[in-house]
Parts: structure tokens; sequence; C-alpha cells
């Protein structure tokens, strides 16, 4: 039976960072985070702070010789993430097993397609609600990593992450159906990511008034709509299936799109609205909801960049 040692780690927002922690404190320095120069020089001043506990990491600047590490992981934003590949690749060996934790609906096979891995276990987080400010994040609830496999082959790999999760402390769950389970997430992404960035709306909006939540709900049914064509086949009852996940989280937490809009940051409405459009527009679903949003969220982003033009 396989057993993972070492781990290596990029991405330090918020969901990065917890789960970083709880690894860091089985595998001690055995966990490696790749980071710039300038991100590794204001974390070892500072540390990271996590529910008021403070972290310093194994920090290793990218593209550093090393040996691969027996599990990567990736906690990067979707624009980032063929840079943060080209980083890692010495990371990655012929045996190094590789989850990622990001939004949507692709990042599998764009890892895949760069580093020809075969031990890419498909994998995603729901329910965490940690939010971060500048070097502090809080959390309340650490939620669960979903994973698995769409190739039986990779058993072992599986039960060697279900034995790391379990001496980490970190819940876990394997579907019967990752690629389904991951559908069904992109599809609350979808939902409550979007509006809530719209809204500035933290989760206790949508816990407590119905027509944000129904709002969102409306957008989550294109991508129902949309994966009937696609063979997922989601329906209603995998809509309702998130509402007791959405009112566990804490009223006051933030999603990672709206978090974006409020530190004026590129958000990822391009793998959210973006693909559910694009794969609307493929198979002849209309999405009117998501077109909107879309629409909408870019106009955001633009008028922060053209704020912060006019501020120099």
């Amino acid at each position: 039976m396989r057993k993972i040692n070492s781990v290596s780690l990029i991405g330090l927002g918020a969901i990065g960072a917890v789960y970083g922690s709880k690894l860091q404190n089985l595998l001690g320095d055995s966990l490696t985070v790749v980071a710039n120069k300038n991100r590794i020089q204001r974390y070892q001043s500072t540390g990271i702070i996590i529910n008021d506990e403070v972290f310093h990491f194994n920090y290793q600047l990218p593209n550093t010789t090393t040996a691969p590490a027996d599990l990567v992981i990736f906690a990067v934003k979707n624009a980032e993430l063929n840079q943060a590949i080209e980083e890692m690749k010495s990371h990655i060996g012929p045996n190094t097993i590789v989850l990622s934790l990001l939004n949507g609906i692709s990042s599998e096979e764009d890892i895949y397609e760069a580093t020809k891995s075969e031990h890419i276990l498909y994998s995603m987080c729901v329910g965490i609600d940690a939010v971060r400010n500048n070097i502090s994040i809080r959390y309340s609830s650490l939620g669960k990593i979903c994973y698995g496999v769409r190739n039986q082959d990779l058993s072992e790999d599986v039960f060697a992450v279900k034995n790391l999760f379990n001496d980490a402390g970190i819940s876990y769950e394997i579907p019967d159906n990752i690629w389904r389970t991951i559908w069904a997430k992109f599809m609350f992404n979808v939902g409550i990511n979007q509006t809530s960035a719209v809204l500035k709306a933290p989760y206790g909006i949508f816990q407590n008034i119905p027509s944000a939540n129904e709002w969102a709900e409306s957008a989550m049914n294109e991508v129902v709509a949309i994966s009937q064509k696609v063979g997922v086949h989601l329906t209603e009852e995998d809509i309702k299936q998130y509402r007791p996940i959405l009112h566990k989280l804490s009223p006051k937490g933030k999603t990672s799109m709206l978090q974006d809009i409020e530190a004026e940051r590129k958000t990822e409405v391009e793998y959210f609205a973006g693909k559910v459009c694009e794969l609307g527009r493929e198979f002849n679903v209309p999405t009117p909801v998501n077109d909107q949003l879309y629409k909408m969220i870019q106009i955001m982003e633009e008028i922060t960049e053209y704020r912060n033009k006019i501020s120099q």
C-alpha cells in the first residue's frame, strides 16, 4: 500500500492555507509550499494566521530542482493554473498523485495536457467557509474534500490519500461518481459565487432572503439543463441537496468570488458563467441568467480597473 510522506502545495489562499495547516501539523517540513520570492518574504516575516494560530510553512521558490513529491495539491485560481503547473513540474514525478482543488470543471484536463500525469485524482472541496483578509484567515466549517477516479486503476492512489486525510484530520468523501459530484459543485458555484459577487452578499443573505436564493438557483438550473446534454444528468434534486450545505455555512462567510470583488482581484467568472454560456451555445441551451451575470461581473471588474487607473 502506498504511503504519502511528502506533499507539495501551491496556492495559499483561504482554502490552500487551511488545508495546508492540517497537513503541516501532520508532516512538518515534509509539506512544501511553493511561492514566489515576494510572497515568501512576506509570509516568513508575519506568518499566516488561521483562526488566531500562526503558521510558518516550509517555502520553496518556483522551478527549484527538487525530488518529486508523493502528492501535489493545486489550490490556485483558474487564471493562475497554467503558470502554477509550470512552477510545479519538478515536484511531479511518474508516481506523484495530483489533486486539484480549483473551482470549475476543467482543471484536471488542463493539468493532464501539460504533465501527462497518470495519477490525477478528480477532486473538489465543499462546505468550507474560510475567509481570508490579508494574512489572516478565519473559518467555522472545514467542510470536506471530495475526490475519486474516472479510471478505477488508480484505486491505490485513492486509498493513499484517504489514509493521509485520516491522519491529518481532513474530512473527505469518495463518491461513486466523482465527475457528477464535480458538476454538482460547479452548479452550486455558478449560482452562489456569482450572485453573491453582484449582490456583495455573505451567505447569510441567501440563508434568509428567499429572492436572493431563488436568483442563485435560477443560475444553477441552467447548469442542470446543460448537464442533461453532456451526459452528466443533474436534476432539481441536486440543487435541493446543496440547500442544507448552504445553511450550515457561517452567515458572515463569503464566497471566493465575493472575496475577489472586495479585494479588487480578477474573478473566475470566465470559468463559471463564461463556461456555462459557452456550453449553452454549443448545445443550444438558453442561458439568460448566466449571460446577465457574466456581463454584470465583467462590468464590475472594468469599473474597478478604471477607478484604479484614474487614481494613479
